[in-house]
């Protein structure tokens, strides 16, 4: 039986752009296209081309695993009733689906998979030659840190495609893509593809705004469909605080001073991440100097790392669970630190609301290195609450993420500054709004 790829499809006008300059060899592509534009169909076709083309491994990266079935795999396309995967990979071409693991192998030897970018690196297997990291914004950064060298050295591909949520390590990808001839970039809003039309447009501005509220609805309508970097992210915790560093130019080289000693605030994870931050207190100043982040990395990779920096060391805090001792060897985290000669101090523990108070109070007296700290700038900017769909209103806890770890980290700093002899005589900030905006650094 012969099957034409892509199968019983075509590239929309304004789509053809890209399907073009990725026909034309290009590797690199990162496409800001708004909401409904059928980003993530471009991409499973494309994908189905390559994998008859170039026997190996294809990933479909969504920023968290548990996303990934009902966004593509269980997705059904409205204008035909057929999910979307069916459409772009025919059963024809299949030697084999697993739906646990969302894997599909091809009768030429070729895979293409759903993954999440928050277990990127925790995949057995061989390494992927193309991926898709779909809704990059969100996204943990570092999966293409990792990624990278492994599709330079294979010669592959990676399509990044999203919508835009504020400054962060999309709107730099961005710059740092632009006059790259090994890059293709493009920007969508609504406006250029005419896929609403204005009174469309109008009633999906006035739902958001019904469902959200007037300041979310609009900076929602803006980011999704008009594809705009600039205005509140929806529900963040600090986004608004970090907008004031940015201004105040809080936000920049932050150098190490031997003259005070380096305290440091931990986040730990076994198989998840661990995030530590390094900073020091300067009379009412605190100089986040340094960030240390990695996953799936035992506790002594942590400490080496440590010992490795050229910093005289003052406190080391530690949440409250440091102190839990496993079943195998009947020793805690704290007993592993103390062995290699580092004596950490473990908060009680408290609740995450008054931790996000502390952060509040904390920041305005902060100045954050903005190389060796950007990619948890990033996460603490899109720290943000949980959205309950179902009854329309933010959930009291905050959505669990990969910026997850960054604000645990952060908030295990500002509850240990009065153990280290600084003050808290900040007037505490009463504006608790869902939306601050952040505007890049």
């Amino acid at each position: 039986m012969i099957v034409n790829l892509p199968h019983n499809w075509r590239p929309r006008d304004y789509q053809m752009p890209a399907w073009k300059k990725l026909e034309s060899g290009i590797k690199r592509a990162l496409l800001i296209w708004h909401r409904r534009a059928g980003k993530d169909d471009v991409c499973l076709h494309w994908a189905a081309t390559q994998t008859m083309q170039r026997v190996g491994n294809y990933w479909h990266m969504l920023p968290e695993y548990g996303q990934a079935r009902k966004s593509v795999w269980d997705a059904v396309n409205p204008s035909t009733g057929t999910r979307r995967i069916d459409e772009a990979f025919p059963l024809a071409l299949r030697k084999r689906t697993r739906n646990t693991d969302m894997f599909i192998e091809f009768v030429n030897g070729s895979t293409w998979q759903l993954v999440g970018s928050d277990s990127y690196n925790s995949l057995v297997g061989s390494p992927p030659i193309g991926v898709t990291a779909s809704e990059w914004a969100l996204a943990n950064p570092s999966a293409w840190a990792y990624l990278r060298p492994i599709l330079r050295e294979n010669g592959g591909w990676a399509l990044f495609i999203t919508t835009p949520r504020g400054n962060n390590h999309v709107r730099r990808m961005l710059d740092g893509a632009k006059g790259d001839k090994k890059w293709f970039t493009q920007i969508l809003s609504v406006q250029d593809t005419k896929l609403l039309s204005p009174s469309e447009s109008e009633q999906e501005k006035n739902e958001y705004i019904r469902e959200y509220g007037q300041d979310d609805g609009l900076s929602l309508f803006a980011q999704e469909w008009e594809c705009s970097f600039d205005v509140a992210i929806a529900g963040t915790y600090y986004a608004r605080l970090f907008k004031q560093l940015e201004k105040d130019k809080q936000l920049t080289s932050v150098p190490y001073d031997p003259a005070t000693p380096v305290h440091t605030a931990w986040d730990l994870g076994i198989a998840d991440s661990t995030v530590i931050y390094f900073w020091q207190t300067v009379g009412r100043e605190i100089h986040i100097i340094d960030r240390l982040a990695d996953s799936g990395q035992p506790l002594t990779h942590y400490i080496n790392e440590i010992k490795a920096k050229p910093y005289t060391y003052g406190q080391h805090f530690l949440p409250h669970d440091a102190k839990a001792r496993e079943l195998q060897t009947g020793k805690s985290r704290v007993d592993a630190l103390e062995a290699h000669n580092i004596t950490p101090e473990v908060l009680p523990a408290t609740s995450v609301a008054d931790g996000i108070h502390s952060v509040r109070q904390m920041l305005p007296r902060c100045w954050i290195d903005n190389k060796k700290c950007v990619q948890g700038i990033d996460a603490l900017v899109q720290y943000r609450r949980n959205w309950d769909d179902k009854n329309k209103h933010y959930k009291d806890k905050p959505l669990h993420d990969w910026t997850s770890h960054d604000a645990d980290a952060i908030r295990i700093m500002a509850m240990s500054l009065n153990l280290v002899g600084a003050t808290q005589t900040d007037p505490i900030i009463e504006d608790y709004g869902t939306a601050d905006a952040y505007t890049g650094y």
